[in-house]
């Protein structure tokens, strides 16, 4: 099962590679990783999607609180957060084909966001489920080189992994 782990660190050196170094140990897979500064510089948030059990879960949570530079660690539960994932596609789309992949793009809530004779780019903002099916819609028009972003999340509500003020 796929768990989404939130946490906040000292916006420091080889923070990133300490975190990523005891899931290895551990021999954990991270499926997607995210990592940016919150509104506080010296805080940054690190959103790991990661496979395993809740006992496998518990365990990281507990090794990850261990790490001199978390602040603090929290899994979302799937219910109670909201994800997202970026998407930039360059698809080769011949002038015919052109208002084609627009339709799709209007439909999807795709960005236009570069333009030539031979290609088209487009940008997409939405869930890792929905860009999968974004992929699968514009992949017969030759993709020439897709990037995704990680997934980044946020807690639904009024409350906040950040610490209080």
């Amino acid at each position: 099962m796929k768990h989404t782990i939130s946490v906040l660190v000292e916006n420091h050196a080889g923070v990133l590679s300490r975190i990523s170094g005891l899931f290895s140990r551990r021999g954990f897979n991270i499926d997607s990783l995210a990592v940016g500064v919150t509104d506080d510089p010296s805080v940054s948030r690190i959103t790991i999607i990661a496979d395993g059990n809740e006992y496998t879960v518990e365990q990281l949570e507990k090794q990850l609180n261990k790490l001199i530079d978390v602040i603090k660690v929290k899994t979302l539960g799937k219910e109670e957060h909201l994800a997202r994932e970026l998407m930039l596609v360059k698809l080769a789309v011949s002038a015919e084909k052109r208002s084609e992949v627009m339709t799709i793009a209007e439909i999807t809530g795709a960005r236009i966001i570069d333009l030539c004779l031979t290609t088209m780019t487009l940008e997409l903002t939405d869930t890792y489920a929905s860009l999968q099916r974004f992929e699968q819609l514009v992949r017969p028009y030759g993709i020439m080189e897709m990037v995704r972003t990680g997934t980044i999340a946020i807690q639904k509500g009024a409350e906040t992994i950040a610490p209080k003020k």
